[in-house]
């Protein structure tokens, strides 16, 4: 019912005219801080990081394919075999004709004579058999040229342009648990950002409370110091129509004048209070600092309080601290850590595989096209030595894990402390409200007798000017203790982690 009045009080705002002034509830008032609050935004959007980041962590476990390509231009080109081996495979007919002809010469001086008379007698000369053997040398030669340069060319890397590429699969098989405590500890964030904008939300919610009851208790002390300052005035007027007649004293009529100018000086300060009150509203809802604003319960004349304790458990209040969650937090988020150094002492095993294509290849030779390959394969690493130094960092976090868990309990410590001194500002300030309630009656009831003896003459205006000055103090403390009751409220609200809008 409360947040239908503060829409529809938001709706008649918006409905007036420019010039009108905007009505506003306290619900109102909250949503229109939570929708403008700067820090709210900032909270909104951490929390979209961090479930980003979550999600960047479940992609750990799936498996990452990357591609690599490259073009290399190089001025020399590399050769395998050198000049000489070159020369000879280019010769290698024409060395090898050369060297069966001196074979020839030398097997046909090695005959006996008679042997070398008989052959020349048939005319088998050394020079006819060169002519004879000459038209298969020359051809066995240039074959045999050939084929030694066929050998070179067989052996050209032409690797002055190379291209090459690759794609690789990694999946990841086990870390040490690495991948499992980082996962944790984007969890373990996320809900750290919601805890913060959950404290963010009742800060921002308290300020408004604050903010808002400020208002109201100023203009109620507003019309109070207005209503104060027209009883002095007819006092003074009184009282100087009594100075005429001759029936008081010119130093009642200065006293008089006194409280008279107090009670201006009050209204001013009172006024100049409300307005900077309001700006300061205005800002936390996010609206123009000079934007006229009414609120639901500047002219009621008694606020509507109920100073009842509500029902709660200590121990769980504490537990729905946002801070204490966050420190809870914060100490999870330490464990992991340490898990995450204790698994650079561990195994890691990972599964490979990819494709490589190059040009030119060495699948054929030296080929001057396009070739590649398929390759898998396990990546396996130990760790063996590192002069302890994994085993120093896992005992500094383990120390910074104790440290935040000390933290953690000296906060629970506080805010049990601060849950009980919000019961106990609960309680205190039921019972002023009590006792201003009581006081104001006996005020009221000693001005009006006051009153009527001095309109008697029986009393003196001082007298009547204390008695309004005990009236305004009664008053005064009745509309703080009213402002208080709903602010302890929102206080031990606060401190048991209920405050919502």
């Amino acid at each position: 019912m409360n947040r239908l009045l503060g829409v529809l009080f938001m709706l008649t705002g918006v409905l007036l005219p420019a010039s009108a002034q905007r009505l506003l509830n306290l619900d109102s008032c909250r949503a229109l801080a939570l929708r403008n609050n700067k820090q709210m935004q900032v909270s909104k959007v951490k929390q979209d990081i961090a479930s980003n980041v979550r999600r960047s962590a479940r992609t750990k476990y799936l498996p990452r394919v990357s591609a690599m390509g490259a073009y290399v231009y190089s001025s020399r080109e590399v050769s395998i075999l050198n000049d000489d081996q070159k020369s000879t495979l280019g010769n290698l007919g024409t060395n090898t004709a050369t060297g069966i002809g001196n074979e020839v010469g030398n097997i046909y001086s090695s005959l006996p004579e008679n042997t070398q008379a008989i052959l020349g007698q048939l005319g088998f000369s050394p020079e006819s058999i060169m002519q004879l053997l000459s038209p298969k040398l020359g051809t066995m030669a240039t074959h045999l040229n050939g084929i030694g340069q066929d050998i070179i060319d067989a052996f050209r890397t032409d690797n002055r342009n190379v291209w090459a590429g690759s794609v690789m699969v990694t999946q990841p098989v086990f870390l040490g648990g690495a991948i499992i405590a980082y996962n944790k500890m984007t969890d373990i964030g996320e809900d750290m950002m919601r805890n913060s904008a959950d404290a963010q939300l009742q800060s921002t919610l308290y300020d408004i409370d604050k903010a808002y009851w400020q208002v109201i208790s100023l203009k109620h002390k507003k019309r109070l110091a207005e209503a104060y300052l027209a009883l002095v005035k007819k006092l003074d007027d009184d009282v100087h129509k009594m100075i005429d007649e001759g029936v008081a004293t010119r130093s009642d009529g200065l006293s008089v004048d006194v409280k008279v100018n107090e009670a201006e000086m009050q209204v001013t300060q009172v006024n100049d209070g409300l307005v900077l009150s309001k700006m300061l509203l205005c800002q936390l809802c996010g609206l123009s600092l000079e934007e006229p604003i009414v609120l639901a319960e500047e002219d009621v004349e008694d606020l509507a309080v109920d100073n009842a304790l509500p029902l709660f458990n200590t121990e769980e209040a504490v537990g729905n601290r946002p801070e204490i969650r966050m420190l809870q937090n914060t100490v999870d988020l330490s464990r992991q850590a340490t898990n995450i150094l204790k698994a650079a002492n561990l195994p890691q095993v990972a599964l490979v595989g990819g494709y490589t294509i190059s040009n030119p290849n060495l699948f054929n030779g030296f080929e001057r096209k396009f070739g590649g390959m398929w390759n898998v394969g396990v990546l396996v690493r130990v760790p063996i030595w590192n002069w302890g130094d994994v085993a120093y960092k896992i005992r500094a976090s383990k120390g910074a894990t104790a440290i935040a868990g000390l933290e953690m309990n000296e906060a629970r410590e506080k805010i049990t402390l601060q849950i009980s001194q919000s019961k106990f500002r609960v309680i205190e300030a039921g019972k002023k409200l009590d006792m201003a309630r009581t006081n104001i009656k006996r005020a009221e009831e000693n001005l009006r007798t006051a009153n009527l003896g001095f309109s008697e003459g029986v009393i003196q205006p001082v007298t009547v000017m204390e008695a309004q000055t005990a009236w305004l103090q009664a008053m005064s403390q009745k509309i703080d203790a009213e402002i208080d009751v709903k602010l302890s409220q929102v206080t031990l609200q606060k401190a048991i982690g209920t405050l919502a809008p």
